[in-house]
């Protein structure tokens, strides 16, 4: 497992930005980590790196956003509110993991069983000070 340190704001941009280019389509990202570790936040900036133009926002409520890239689509998920896995199959999952845009999961852990064997997981924990992240990659 690969672990990088994230000092600050830049740093998450560059990492998300450097991950989306990386990315192709049916890429499933899972993002791991307590709140407020910056989930939300690199989602942003890996979708800027694929071309949304669209504000990114936590899906937190709608349990998915979609946005559109310059060369595939963004598929934003939030499963902290889905109880049981198989809740997944009523959105309609597969058709997103498998499909032709990239998936990225927050709280990815609550769905584990459902992630496709590819998926790039990060998991996020606090550093030394406020901004500082690690994040530990299986990529």
């Amino acid at each position: 497992m690969r672990e990088v340190h994230i000092k600050n704001q830049e740093e998450t941009r560059d990492f998300g930005i450097e991950l989306a280019g990386s990315l192709e389509p049916g890429s499933v990202v899972a993002l791991i980590g307590d709140l407020g570790t910056g989930k939300t936040t690199l989602t942003k900036y890996i979708a800027e790196g694929m071309g949304v133009r669209d504000t990114v926002t936590s899906p937190t409520f709608t349990i998915i956003r979609e946005y559109d890239g310059e060369r595939m689509s963004l598929f934003h998920f939030d499963v902290y509110r889905i109880d049981d896995p198989a809740d997944m199959y009523e959105i309609g999952y597969e058709e997103y993991f498998f499909g032709s845009g990239v998936s990225v999961v927050e709280w990815a852990d609550r769905i584990e069983e459902l992630l496709p064997v590819y998926t790039k997981r990060i998991y996020i924990d606090y550093g030394k000070d406020e901004e500082e992240r690690i994040y530990k990659c299986t990529f």
